[in-house]
């Protein structure tokens, strides 16, 4: 069977999430948390997302 991966694309928050045998598990981003904000910010210095963009 291929991989199962679930996204979520909030307005508020956003998560992926993938199946582990029969079991969904969410995902940690780089920052150890399972939600991401749902936010990018384009500065003169480059593109941000997260919440390094809030």
């Amino acid at each position: 069977m291929g991989k199962i991966i679930g996204i979520d694309l909030g307005t508020t928050n956003s998560c992926v999430a993938i199946m582990d045998g029969t079991t969904a598990r969410v995902l940690e981003n780089a920052e150890g948390d399972r939600t991401t904000p749902s936010i990018i910010a384009y500065t003169q210095d480059g593109e941000n997302s997260g919440w390094s963009a809030g």
